[in-house]
């Protein structure tokens, strides 16, 4: 039976080996595993079992998540050519200037213990290199006075490319969705497509209400259990309300992540906005993004664009008849007068 050890880490993240190769020796000595390395700033249905049954299958040092994307984005990704018999991970290159393929790397692996051998390797040789020449007298002070490790392995450049072609990098490819979270507004897009994907995997999650005995509820929205909210109050779509949240009369909630114990009051509106723990929005107050990046009655949004919609800190206090647009206000601030496209530090 193997044991498999989750790595969760940035996009980009550069290896480093002796902690990583370290941790999973102490947790697991006879190294008997599968390693999953998930990249932090990754929205995607991770299928890791479907992964695990293949990567098994194939036999290899490591597997990567794919999917097929249109070519004009592909290039802002790592673009990659598998065979389409044996999903052989053949050719791999890191944000080409040049189209190369419309399958992107989707910062999902699955690897062996093999991957710290490949890593020293390359690490060693990268000594050998730095043996040969001499140190300028700025470079001897940098390496002296720094505290993290001098050598560091790229997973893409140094250890994807170099094994491509060479039996021992795979590919699964996914049909659900896949996302990058680079702007706060992917968190929001990001947080619709985990409640859609829900209709499906677990459609009791998402909350029902006709505006009766409940309130109105429109689209996909999850509620938590602890979470009260008044009948009259109009959810949604693509809301998720967290645990002692408390929701007034006449609420209008749309495309928003409300965080544990936020009070929004009476006939309060929120619309493309994140409210952070334990804040509190005043009856009839507006927190929202710019006109500009609302359409379609405010269910969607430009979730590209730098900033995009609101954010509120913990703690924050948005007095009554406040209105916050396209801004970001940091934790225990309280606003008693509008304010639009500003950072309240």
């Amino acid at each position: 039976m193997h044991t498999c050890v989750l790595i969760c880490a940035y996009l980009d993240v550069i290896f480093d080996l002796m902690a990583i190769h370290c941790k999973v020796n102490a947790d697991f000595g006879c190294m008997q595993s599968h390693i999953f390395l998930l990249n932090c700033d990754v929205c995607c249905s991770f299928p890791l079992p479907e992964m695990l049954e293949a990567h098994r299958k194939y036999g290899g040092m490591g597997t990567l998540l794919v999917i097929k994307v249109s070519a004009e984005s592909a290039n802002q990704f790592g673009e990659l050519v598998a065979d389409p018999v044996t999903n052989e991970l053949l050719h791999y290159t890191e944000k080409p200037e040049t189209f190369v393929s419309d399958r992107i790397n989707c910062g999902v692996y699955i690897f062996t213990p093999d991957i710290f051998s490949a890593i020293e390797s390359v690490s060693t040789q990268w000594k050998d290199r730095a043996d040969l020449r001499r140190l300028s007298s700025f470079e001897s002070l940098h390496s002296a006075t720094r505290n993290a490790p001098t050598h560091f392995v790229r997973l893409d450049q140094d250890i994807l490319s170099p094994l491509a072609g060479k039996k021992q990098l795979y590919t699964y490819e996914t049909l659900d969705f896949w996302e990058q979270i680079k702007t706060p507004g992917m968190s929001l897009k990001c947080s619709g497509l985990y409640l859609s994907q829900f209709r499906f995997t677990t459609p009791h999650l998402l909350l029902s209400g006709d505006g009766t005995k409940s309130a109105s509820i429109i689209g996909d929205v999850y509620v938590h259990p602890s979470a009260k909210i008044h009948p009259s109050a109009k959810i949604g779509p693509n809301v998720s309300i967290s645990a002692n949240a408390r929701i007034g009369a006449g609420v209008r909630l749309i495309s928003c992540i409300i965080l544990d114990n936020v009070e929004i009051k009476d006939n309060a509106v929120v619309i493309h906005a994140i409210v952070g723990w334990k804040s509190s929005i005043g009856r009839w107050s507006r927190v929202q993004a710019s006109s500009k990046n609302l359409y379609l009655g405010g269910h969607g949004g430009n979730y590209n664009s730098k900033l995009g919609i609101t954010i509120l800190g913990e703690a924050v206090t948005v007095e009554d008849e406040v209105v916050v647009i396209n801004s970001v206000v940091l934790p225990h601030k309280t606003l008693n007068v509008s304010v639009q496209e500003e950072i309240i530090l």
